[in-house]
């Protein structure tokens, strides 16, 4: 297999012994024309304004001077759609407040649409009916953003914006994160909601830079702006919360139960990064058991502190991508001034295509031979596209994922353990995931066609805000727990595959019981990767009902302060909407 750590200088030239070339220059990047076709179908329809809309009925006494249409409506696997919801285009700010007034009155309810490249149902659940939903689009005018200097400087950005747009404004000014997601095209308000993150923990004696955190997007937070009710005035308006105020922690991770409309970040200064990306390691090896020969995960933290594996069932070897601080190119890397390098990456091809109709009429039994194509397309990609070894400031080595991509269904948990326990943790994860998909497979069933991706972070420390007395996420998976302080780290387990999937349902739920069955005790504990797929039942992801209003919840309760816990932040965010027009009836379960 190719081996991207030694890539021969010449991409065009003998690679050397290879017994399992993969794909040509040609099959790798020829995928493109199949993809627009494929693409295309995950694309939502554009706005169609009111006075050209057929149904539903337009909503009543809609507020004057509001762009308003209908639109679809499809999350990032296509799982939760929705046709003919009407949508909202606020210019303002105080538009979001006057619609939030005026759905109060109507009995309607308000979702704020971003990307759309989430998989839960906080912002539409499957099925829902929407005939009493209003959906309002930030991402057209609430995108404002302006740098503000000072120490550290700070960014203020409505969350219409993207996370590409405000990472390049910041690298222009010479500002940045130490981490962020793989795609850019998300909305600021977005993340947040959910509390998303990158990969990152700070390697032995690595200082962490002013303004700078190793936990998630929201703990970089040090003040917002949301639309609040304000009981004196009878009205929802337009509130200010600072990171001391002890009532924002529920607002720094919503999950869609309030509306921000602006956010002040905290940034540090630029780093150039160095990515590396292996394809040698095998992954029993880098996930195998605590100590031992071979290079296992945990070293490379420990010499980089920043890490993703991408690894397919039933391959060899996975894709590793290593960051490493390199305020200087190394001669051996390729520079790069815009990010999505991995062009390979961010298209489906033909194969990929036949693939998706097979699983749709059941054939799973090309399972194997597909993951092992993917795979080998990553190989050859590296070398093709010259970027096994890439160097350039932080965004372009860290945003790798555009929306033309192959949509898949992601289960995502969250174990917060000690940086010590970091390879026990990945490794007793390696060992139940290809346990479970074997026992699968005995019985002709491939549940899981798609990559597990393991990231690793710091947590959300209110020590690493410059904002004095500054307020945890109540609800972020990464929160630390004050009777566990050597709970340092948060290992980011999730598991795709293609919706739809065969038996996907099963495996799943017996995964999700698994994980959260074993990282208990002193060890480690579970959270919830709140963008993506948990609280497996019978009907998959979201459906065990017991969980949503159990073990969720008790996982923000669990080693808490009862000031700042799950129920507070419920009751806190009832208190500024107390009519629930920014709920489902997904949140309506899940936060009551």
């Amino acid at each position: 297999m190719p081996r991207p750590n030694h890539p021969n200088p010449n991409p065009d030239s003998d690679p050397g012994p290879n017994p399992d070339p993969g794909p040509s220059r040609r099959a790798v990047l020829g995928g493109l024309a199949g993809a627009a076709l494929v693409a295309a179908q995950w694309t939502p329809v554009g706005l169609i304004p009111a006075a050209g809309a057929a149904a539903p009925p337009t909503p009543p006494d809609f507020p004057a001077g509001i762009t308003l249409g209908v639109r679809q409506y499809r999350n990032w696997s296509g799982e939760m759609r929705a046709d003919d919801v009407w949508t909202a285009v606020p210019a303002h700010p105080s538009d979001v407040v006057t619609l939030a007034n005026w759905a109060r009155a109507k009995g309607y309810r308000l979702r704020p649409r971003g990307m759309s490249h989430n998989w839960s149902p906080i912002l539409i659940p499957p099925g829902a009916d929407t005939s009493r939903t209003l959906m309002v689009d930030t991402t057209q005018n609430l995108t404002s953003l302006v740098i503000n200097p000072g120490s550290p400087t700070t960014v203020t950005v409505e969350t219409g914006c993207s996370v590409e747009r405000l990472l390049t404004k910041l690298e222009e000014a010479g500002r940045g994160m130490i981490a962020t997601t793989a795609p850019g095209k998300l909305s600021v308000g977005g993340v947040l909601a959910i509390g998303a993150h990158g990969s990152g923990i700070p390697t032995p004696g690595e200082t962490l830079p002013q303004g700078g955190t190793y936990g998630t997007l929201s703990n970089l937070v040090t003040a917002l702006t949301a639309v609040v009710w304000d009981p004196a005035a009878g009205a929802y308006v337009l509130k200010t919360f600072r990171r001391d105020n002890p009532e924002i922690g529920p607002f720094l991770v919503h999950l869609g139960r309030a509306f921000v409309t602006e956010v002040t970040l905290q940034t540090n200064a630029n780093q150039r990064l160095r990515c590396q990306n292996f394809y040698h390691d095998q992954i029993g090896t880098l996930l195998g058991p605590p100590g031992g020969s071979g290079k296992k995960l945990a070293d490379y933290l420990r010499d980089s502190g920043r890490v993703e594996v991408i690894w397919f069932p039933f391959t060899t070897v996975p894709w590793l991508k290593v960051w490493s601080v390199a305020p200087s190119k190394p001669w051996t890397s390729t520079r790069i001034d815009a990010p999505y390098p991995y062009t390979f990456a961010n298209f489906v091809t033909e194969d990929q295509a036949k693939f998706l109709a097979d699983i749709a009429t059941g054939n799973v039994g090309g399972t194997e031979v597909f993951t092992n194509a993917e795979m080998a397309v990553v190989g050859s990609g590296l070398i093709v596209t010259w970027t096994w070894d890439i160097w350039g400031w932080s965004k372009n080595t860290q945003l790798f994922v555009e929306p033309t991509t192959l949509r898949i269904h992601e289960g995502g948990w969250a174990v917060l353990t000690a940086r010590a326990n970091v390879q026990r943790v990945l490794n007793e994860f390696f060992v139940r995931y290809t346990g479970l998909l074997s026992a699968y497979k005995a019985n002709g069933r491939y549940p899981c066609n798609s990559p597990i991706e393991l990231r690793v972070t710091g947590v959300d420390r209110a020590s690493e805000v410059v904002v004095p007395n500054a307020v945890e996420p109540t609800l972020s998976a990464a929160r630390p727990r004050p009777d566990h302080p050597e709970w340092d780290t948060v290992v980011w387990l999730d598991v795709a595959t293609l919706p739809g999937t065969p038996a996907n349902h099963d495996f799943y739920r017996e995964m999700d019981s698994w994980i959260w069955a074993n990282y208990t005790g002193a060890y480690a504990c579970v959270r919830p990767e709140w963008s993506k797929g948990w609280a497996y039942g019978l009907g998959g992801a979201w459906t065990d009902t017991a969980a949503v209003t159990g073990r969720i919840p008790d996982a923000f309760r669990t080693g808490l302060p009862t000031t700042a816990d799950f129920d507070t932040a419920r009751a806190t965010l009832n208190k500024y909407d107390p009519g629930r027009v920014f709920a489902n009836p997904f949140l309506d379960v899940l936060l009551p």
